[in-house]
């Protein structure tokens, strides 16, 4: 699985973005070309800023990310993993869009919130590698 493709989570844009030494070298060392979001992630991001100029400054910082955007598949396999882990593990719709997201583009996980889709069967989810 050496050149399959990452997709990160919103946290780790997050702490990308603040320049969380630890995030910054995993990314690098994942390479850019296999890293890949969601546009729910690009969403949950763009509405955190702060500012017009925050906005700018995070739009410029992941302009070379490639984005994956909500299809009829991955809503059909949202609305699935909702029905099955929405109630018994408060999955909400955020969380499901970008799981549903790595499952129907065969595409591992990164995470800093494990907790939040570790009981999702088939989901691959990726660590960074151990300094």
């Amino acid at each position: 699985m050496a050149n399959s493709l990452i997709l990160c989570d919103t946290n780790i844009l997050i702490e990308l973005l603040k320049g969380n030494p630890v995030i910054v070298s995993g990314l690098r060392e994942i390479g850019q070309h296999r890293i890949v979001i969601s546009s729910v992630t690009l969403a949950e991001v763009m509405v955190g800023a702060l500012n017009r100029t925050e906005l700018k400054k995070i739009l410029k910082a992941l302009k070379a990310i490639r984005i994956v955007h909500v299809d009829e598949d991955i809503s059909a396999k949202s609305l699935e993993l909702l029905q099955a882990y929405g109630l018994s593990h408060k999955l909400d719709i955020p969380d499901s869009l970008i799981a549903a997201t790595a499952l129907t583009k065969g595409h591992q996980l990164l995470t800093l919130n494990v907790k939040d889709f570790r009981f999702i069967k088939s989901l691959r989810l990726y660590s960074l590698p151990e300094k």
